[in-house]
């Protein structure tokens, strides 16, 4: 019998014996792809992330300075082993089997608080990622602070139940007080430059300025990155679901599985907000009784209860619930891993307020660092973070990115063709958007979802940040106008006096009265010499005016690492034609000085030039006052 498209026999229909239930590791385990083991290269870092991301967000959550050591080691062809140190709490013993071994398994997946992982997926999909090309078991040891000892388990993952399959497991003596050690053999690649281990690592320090990482290269050779503070980071809180951040589904599960007796005590206990004036507003907006079971809700009444939650006033999620890095943080962060540049310029850290995106807060924050050896013929350097974890791979679908190519950079000092697309200039732009439930592209969380109303964010601390670049490359240019008119003043007066008294055959006046009665301005200036360990500078306050001066001046160093007292001086009563002078050195290579930018208080700004008002939110609350004389 022939059939319409040839002469093959028709698909056979598979009989009701052959379908079967696959569990959850069996679906990742053939389409581990899902979760970013997709190349060699790829599945050895995604190792390290999944396991450097738990020993972060454990510390972080204890209150403990992160100290995490990644090591790699060939052990034959393309295989390696994996292994990583962390310093943090350490895990229950009988928690152990179902961490490492069971997937969808995890405290953050009914969190609603700001972390790092959300599945609980990550470390057990690297785990079942190295037992699936190597056959092989992985090893954990951990220690609570707690326990007399530490316990070693060697295990894998049962596929069909999705559940840890114990190899071994023995109490041993570990001289860690607390802390937690994972290795897993995997088959994999091993590279550097861009996307690799270390460039996530140098990555993660920028956003953990607080952590000190080491790496081991499978080489044996050692990469240490420290800490720059020892200020703990602000761990978020878990909060109750948001009634606005909830589909009908999310509703209808906490209702079948709430404690609460009646609709209206499971209004009132079960989410977050919604106070006893508000859960009889949602009553009576969706017609419900207070009284009712929640279990006996129906799927027409959970839809009243969603309509019901968008009627009502409802104030927005509180914001304890999320963990910023904040200016500090992104500061240090940036100083301490791109210092090898030395960059003239870095921009001062900018945050949004906290923005509800689906019921569920969030918010951006962004840094840029800019000249220096920073090469000005290429693109600028984009560098992704959600909820404190580096995005290296797939740039181009993420909202960062997009965000930055629809923003017209040339207005702020950069090269742009059509005004569309990555700038060129000498920059690093950092941004880092958190939140509960950042929407990602997939499940492997390496690109933001193009949700406008985060893209909108992030192009506001965008604008922020050019202007802040301009407004820098225009001081640069202003300095050296006021410079060049110091100059002229003080060279161009005296010469005319000169000239005039050698034709008039008298001696050379003192000129000083003069030149404060046409200049009429406080100037600020300075001059500066390279030295072998940096940049050595003297700065002037000089009165051209005709009355006496006092007058607070702050500097405030681009770069380099300062020595000495604090740069802020008090000058009192300096007299008319008299100058006050300092000298301070910037330690550190600075190929491109690019001038200190100095503020003031106490004086008419209208009556200074080379200095800036001091701004409302300059930190000076730390800087002494050094009480200085002005100098005839």
């Amino acid at each position: 019998m022939l059939f319409a498209y040839g002469t093959s026999m028709p698909p056979r229909k598979a009989t009701i014996s052959e379908f079967r239930e696959a569990s959850i590791s069996e679906f990742f385990e053939k389409n581990r792809h899902i979760l970013g083991f997709d190349s060699p290269q790829k599945s050895l870092f995604m190792i390290v992330k999944e396991a450097l991301d738990n020993s972060l967000d454990a510390c972080e959550e204890h209150g403990i300075l992160p100290e995490v050591k990644v090591s790699l080691e060939k052990i034959e062809g393309d295989e390696f082993v994996v292994s990583v140190e962390d310093n943090g709490p350490g895990i229950e013993r009988k928690q152990v089997p179902n961490v490492f071994g069971k997937l969808l398994y995890g405290s953050r997946f009914h969190s609603f608080k700001q972390s790092r992982g959300q599945q609980g997926i990550g470390i057990t999909a690297a785990i079942l990622y190295g037992q699936i090309t190597t056959a092989r078991p992985s090893q954990v040891k951990t220690r609570r602070k707690e326990d007399d000892v530490a316990y070693d388990f060697v295990l894998g993952i049962n596929v069909k139940e999705n559940k840890a399959d114990i190899h071994s497991e023995k109490p041993v003596i570990w001289d860690k007080p607390h802390g937690t050690l994972i290795s897993i053999p995997a088959k994999g690649k091993y590279q550097v430059g861009k996307q690799s281990i270390l460039e996530y690592m140098r990555e993660c320090a920028v956003a953990n300025p607080n952590a000190t990482l080491t790496l081991v290269d499978p080489d044996g050779k050692s990469y240490e990155i420290q800490r720059v503070t020892d200020v703990l980071s602000k761990p978020a809180i878990g909060i109750k679901p948001h009634p606005l951040g909830l589909e009908l589904g999310d509703i209808s599960s906490m209702a079948k599985n709430t404690a609460s007796s009646d609709v209206l005590h499971f209004l009132k206990d079960d989410f977050n907000r919604i106070s006893d004036k508000v859960a009889e507003e949602i009553l009576s907006s969706s017609g419900l009784s207070g009284n009712k079971k929640p279990s006996e809700l129906s799927l027409q009444d959970i839809k009243k209860l969603s309509e019901a939650f968008k009627s009502v006033k409802l104030m927005p999620p509180p914001t304890d619930c999320l963990s910023p890095l904040g200016s500090e943080f992104i500061k240090k962060g940036l100083k301490s891993v791109y210092e090898e540049n030395h960059p003239s310029h870095y921009g001062k850290p900018v945050s949004r307020p906290i923005t509800v995106y689906n019921g569920n807060p969030f918010s951006v924050e962004a840094g840029i660092v800019y000249g220096g050896d920073l090469p000005n013929d290429q693109p600028v350097r984009v560098v992704r973070f959600a909820n404190k974890v580096p995005l290296l791979y797939q740039p181009g679908a993420c909202a960062i990115t997009k965000a930055i190519s629809e923003m017209d950079w040339r207005q702020y000092g950069f090269d742009q063709k059509g005004g569309q697309g990555i700038p060129y200039g000498p920059a690093i732009i950092f941004v880092h958007v958190y939140g509960i439930r950042i929407p990602f592209t997939s499940e492997s969380k390496e690109a933001l979802a193009n949700v406008d109303a985060i893209t909108a964010e992030i192009s506001l601390c965008l604008r922020s940040l050019g202007r802040g670049v301009k407004s820098f490359l225009g001081k640069k240019d202003k300095r050296a106008k006021i410079y060049e008119k110091f100059r002229l003043v003080n060279t161009l007066i005296p010469e005319i006096g000169r000239k005039a008294s050698e034709i008039l055959g008298k001696e050379v006046p003192n000129l000083e009265s003069v030149i404060s009665k046409i200049a009429n301005v406080v100037f600020v200036t300075e001059q500066f010499r390279k030295v072998a360990d940096g940049v050595e500078i003297d700065m002037k306050i000089i009165n051209y005016t005709r009355k006496n001066i006092s007058m607070n001046l702050i500097a405030d160093p681009p770069t380099g690492d300062y020595e000495g007292p604090d740069l802020k001086w008090e000058v009192k009563e300096l007299e008319p034609a008299s100058e006050f002078t300092v000298t301070f050195s910037l330690k550190g290579k600075i190929p491109d000085y690019p001038g200190t930018n100095y503020y003031f208080t106490g004086i008419d700004p209208v009556r200074v030039q080379g200095a800036e008002p001091l701004p409302a939110d300059f930190g000076t609350e730390t800087v002494s006052i050094i009480e200085t004389e002005g100098e005839e």
